[in-house]
C-alpha cells in the first residue's frame, strides 16, 4: 500500500484539494495523511482548521503570524522530523505558497518524491512566482491546469512523461459540489442581497508594497455604487495584509451594505459566485472558478498578471476611474457564452489514478530535458 502525504496550508489550497484530499481518504489503496498547517491553525485568519472535513489530520504549527521567513524556516525543521518519522511514499503539494516551499524542501532533503500541484502559472506581480518555479525544480511529478503551463514546466527542464495537464481541479469541485439555494446563503450570511452584488477579495501585491494606496482607490470607487451589496472576503497572510484588513474593517462600520468574513468556506464561497453580479480584486479565484459561473472578474492590478485568462476576465489598473470603468463594462457586457480554459474532465480521478500507480521506484532520479 502507497502511503501518500499532502499538506494543506490555507483556506484557499484546502478548498482546491478537497475533493482530491476526499478521495485520497477513502482509497482502499492509500494509507494517507493529511497534514494541515499555517493559517489554517490562526485565530486572526479564521482558524480554518474547522472548515476541514476529514475527521483524521495532524496540525503541524509553523506560527505564520510570525513573518514569511521564520514560518518557511519553520516549515523546513517541522515537517523534516514528520517526513523522518512518517516515511511517506509521497508527498502531495499545491501552489506557491512561502510555507509550502519549506515543506518541498523538507521533503526533498529527507528524499521524498514530490507530486506539485499547479506549477507553470506566472503571477509577475507576486513573489508567488519566484516560489512556484522553485517548487517545480524540487518536484518529480506535475499536475498542470492548461498546456500552456504544462509546456512550461518542460521549459524548466522537467522530463515530458512526468507533466501531466488534466484541468484545474477548482472547476472540478464546482462540477461536484452541492450549492446553496440563495435563501440558504443568504441565512448562512446573515445578509440579503440586492439588486446588485459584487464578491471582492483584495490581497496584498508582494512586489509592489503600496498595498494600503491600492485598497484605498478599490474602496474609492466601490464607494459610488450606491445600490450594490458588497461582500468581502479578508485577505491571505502575505505582508501587507494587515493595512489591507483594516482599510476594509474601517471602511464596513458605517455601511450596511457591507459584510466582511474572514473565510466563507468552500462551498459559501462558490455559492456567493453563483448569485453575485462580478468577481472583484486579484485573487486566483476570479482567473480560476469565475469563468465557469458565466459571470465577469474585474482582475485589479498586477498580481494576477501572466495568467491565461478566459474571456470574462477584464483587467484594470488599481486606481479609482479604472476600477469603475471596468465595473461598467462588467455589467453592460454578456458573459453567458464564457468558456473556462483550465476546465476538463475529471481531473481528480485523473491525477489520483497517477499518484496510485505510476512507478515511483526510481523517481527521485531527474535529468534535465533540454528542448530541441
Amino acid at each position: 500500500m502507497r502511503k501518500i502525504a499532502l499538506v494543506t496550508s490555507t483556506r484557499a489550497d484546502y478548498g482546491i484539494l478537497s475533493r482530491l484530499i476526499t478521495m485520497l481518504d477513502m482509497s482502499e489503496d492509500v494509507d494517507f495523511l493529511l497534514l494541515v498547517t499555517g493559517t489554517h491553525l490562526s485565530e486572526k485568519y479564521g482558524m480554518t482548521k474547522t472548515e476541514i472535513s476529514q475527521k483524521i489530520y495532524k496540525e503541524v504549527d509553523i506560527e505564520i503570524e510570525e513573518s514569511p521567513s521564520h514560518a518557511l524556516a519553520l516549515a523546513v525543521e517541522k515537517f523534516s522530523s514528520i517526513f523522518k518519522n512518517e516515511h511517506p511514499d509521497l508527498v502531495v503539494l499545491l501552489g506557491d505558497r512561502y510555507e509550502i516551499m519549506g515543506v518541498a524542501q523538507a521533503a526533498m532533503l529527507n528524499n521524498i518524491p514530490i507530486a506539485h500541484l499547479f506549477g507553470g502559472d506566472t503571477t509577475e506581480g507576486a513573489i508567488d512566482e519566484a516560489i512556484r518555479h522553485c517548487i517545480t525544480k524540487m518536484s518529480h511529478l506535475h499536475f498542470t491546469s492548461c498546456e500552456a503551463y504544462r509546456t512550461r514546466v518542460i521549459q524548466l527542464g522537467e522530463s515530458p512523461d512526468r507533466v501531466y495537464n488534466f484541468g484545474s481541479l477548482a472547476i472540478d469541485n464546482i462540477k461536484h459540489i452541492k450549492l446553496m439555494e440563495k435563501f440558504e446563503l443568504e441565512t448562512s450570511l446573515g445578509f440579503s442581497f440586492a439588486k446588485r452584488n459584487l464578491l471582492i477579495t483584495f490581497h496584498p501585491v508582494t512586489l509592489e508594497g503600496n498595498c494600503t494606496a491600492q485598497i484605498v482607490e478599490l474602496l474609492k470607487a466601490l464607494d459610488t455604487l450606491t445600490d450594490t451589496n458588497l461582500i468581502f472576503t479578508m485577505p491571505n497572510s502575505d505582508d501587507g495584509s494587515d493595512e489591507i484588513s483594516k482599510a476594509l474593517k474601517e471602511y464596513a462600520i458605517k455601511r450596511e451594505n457591507v459584510k466582511i468574513f474572514t473565510s466563507l468556506g468552500m462551498r459559501r464561497y462558490l455559492s456567493c459566485m453563483k448569485y453575485v453580479d462580478a468577481v472583484v480584486g486579484n485573487s486566483s479565484s476570479g482567473i480560476y472558478e469565475a469563468p465557469s459561473f458565466k459571470i465577469p472578474t474585474i482582475n485589479i492590478g498586477s498580481r494576477q498578471k501572466g495568467r491565461l485568462q478566459s474571456s470574462s476576465i477584464i483587467n484594470c489598473e488599481p486606481n479609482k476611474d479604472d476600477i469603475l470603468k471596468a465595473i461598467n463594462i462588467a455589467y453592460s457586457t454578456d458573459f453567458s457564452k464564457t468558456q473556462n480554459i483550465y476546465e476538463k474532465p475529471n481531473t481528480a480521478e485523473e491525477i489520483l489514478n497517477v499518484l496510485l500507480n505510476i512507478d515511483i521506484s526510481n523517481i527521485l532520479k531527474k535529468k534535465f530535458y533540454n528542448l530541441k
